[in-house]
């Protein structure tokens, strides 16, 4: 059973919901359903929210099929641990205008180690490392 992979897809859920809920915070409070319209803020809530969207199921996914491959349990949650990190940082250095530049490339950085070693890690116990 993969729960290094559930884990880690609660945490991540977690902070989506978080995300989720700012981005309908601030169409509620701008009245606006549709687009960002021109709104800012609310640009700012969806483009956090969109971005992690588009960071995190392929992330899950790779993360999965390493575990059912059989990758080694710490490995596996540090990298989760590595993504749940880089996601979060990334989230707060975007969230605040201007940016909070230092955070939001650590989340980056974190975000991109953690893609390559789950890429890595998957390969690894595909073909039998």
């Amino acid at each position: 059973m993969p729960r290094i992979a559930a884990l880690h897809a609660a945490l991540l859920l977690a902070v989506f919901l978080v995300l989720t809920l700012r981005v309908l915070r601030a169409r509620f409070s701008t009245r606006i359903v549709l687009g960002t319209g021109g709104d800012r803020a609310l640009e700012r809530a969806a483009r956090v929210h969109a971005n992690f969207a588009e960071y995190v199921p392929i992330f899950l996914a790779a993360l999965l099929a390493a575990e059912l491959c059989g990758a080694p349990g710490w490995a596996l949650h540090a990298t989760g641990a590595a993504m749940l990190a880089g996601r979060v940082l990334h989230a707060v250095g975007m969230s605040r205008e201007p940016d909070i530049v230092p955070l939001r490339a650590a989340g980056m950085v974190l975000t991109l180690f953690a893609l390559a070693l789950a890429a890595v890690l998957a390969l690894g116990a595909a073909i039998g490392l």
